[in-house]
């Protein structure tokens, strides 16, 4: 029975893009609303990736604030509805969950950007 529960695993897992806690990444996914289906886009700071990526039950919380107000989200990683996931920063931090923007705001919840030179 396990063997079955593990290559029906297998098969959902997808291919995505490594991204790091503290990147800003963009994802699109799709939103039913009636019959019609439509792709929505949720900017933000990755701020826990739960269970790795190599688990079908992984998921990521991305938070943005919008008009003054925190607004966080949580994703299956390999979730059928996500359609794009990209990288638009990469963050230079040294934690490993970043709960601690839940209380700054402004200039104070920026995080710096992982600069590399060639």
């Amino acid at each position: 029975m396990n063997q079955i529960i593990k290559t029906l695993e297998e098969q959902q897992l997808r291919e995505l893009p490594s991204f790091e806690i503290g990147n800003t990444i963009s994802v699109s996914f799709k939103i039913k609303e009636g019959e019609k289906e439509r792709i929505q886009q949720f900017e933000g700071v990755v701020i826990a990736k739960h269970f790795g990526s190599k688990n079908l039950k992984a998921s990521f919380t991305v938070r943005k604030v919008t008009q003054g107000y925190g607004v966080e989200r949580i994703f299956p990683l390999h979730s059928p509805k996500i359609d794009m996931i990209k990288v638009v920063r990469k963050g230079k931090i040294r934690r490993a969950k970043l709960y601690y923007l839940r209380n700054l705001f402004g200039k104070a919840a920026r995080i710096k950007e992982k600069l590399y030179s060639k």
